[in-house]
């Protein structure tokens, strides 16, 4: 279980540019639970991941992970437990450096590292090639392709495996198939689904998309102004629609794209 509790986060503290993220932001994530977030620009769901992942602390308030608190702990440590995509597909692997090689860092995280390491072999290599072939990309017969050759897709994709080859505690897709055409984007997707709910992970995922935000996942919830204004979940959420979604939009005064609207 990941709670999060009374949590407070701003920027530029003390200046004429401050800016409140949070005051007191609550939210309880259960095992298993595939939670996908929307909400207006500006309403804190990706600041709600940075400080989740590490890559920003909180002013105050408290983070716990199966009754772990995590509150502070940094971005290195949390990557022990946290597997994280961006919405950038050049981020999160290593352009320069095979397929082959960006799966065994991945694997190899957590543990104890030197300044050596070496390229997978044996028992490693074999999981490698297992779990490219699962994306169905092709990709478990290019391993000594760089990854920086591979088209946004086919990137996002090994990211995502990246992220997961583990099993982390938490995986947070941030907005991950936002920079993908309408194809690819849902290919991703689909793969991302496949990925949680055979390696029974708890996700959090951040959309744009109202259509998707419906369509995939047990709970769907929106932020809004740093707060969560509406957490749905089961049945009642796979009845919604996205005209119900932007009523609840509408009702706070939040401001949607046509890229929501159109899905």
């Amino acid at each position: 279980m990941l709670k999060i509790e009374h949590l407070r986060k701003a920027f530029f503290t003390g200046t004429v540019n401050e800016k409140k993220i949070f005051t007191d932001l609550n939210l309880t994530v259960e095992d298993r639970d595939f939670i996908t977030i929307i909400g207006s620009n500006g309403a804190g769901k990706s600041t709600m991941l940075n400080l989740l992942s590490g890559t920003y602390l909180p002013d105050g308030g408290r983070i716990t992970l199966d009754d772990k608190d995590i509150t502070y702990m940094s971005e290195v440590d949390k990557a022990s437990y946290i597997g994280r995509v961006f919405q950038d597909p050049m981020m999160g692997t290593a352009p320069n450096m095979w397929i082959s090689e960006n799966l065994a860092l991945a694997f190899r995280r957590g543990n104890k590292h030197s300044l050596k390491w070496g390229m997978p072999r044996g028992t490693e290599l074999q999981l490698i090639k297992e779990q490219l072939a699962r994306l169905g990309l092709g990709l478990e017969d290019r391993l000594d392709t760089k990854v920086g050759l591979l088209s946004g897709g086919q990137r996002q994709a090994i990211t995502l495996l990246m992220a997961t080859i583990k099993k982390p505690k938490i995986l947070l897709l941030d907005e991950h198939t936002a920079a993908l055409d309408p194809k690819t984007a849902a290919t991703v997707l689909d793969l991302s689904a496949k990925i949680v709910e055979e390696n029974k992970l708890t996700t959090l995922m951040v959309t744009h998309n109202m259509q998707n935000a419906i369509d995939y996942g047990n709970r769907l919830i929106m932020m809004h102004a740093g707060s969560v204004i509406f957490d749905v979940r089961g049945e009642e959420k796979k009845k919604l629609t996205v005209e119900e979604l932007l009523h609840k939009f509408n009702e706070v005064g939040g401001h949607v794209s046509d890229k929501e609207i159109l899905g």
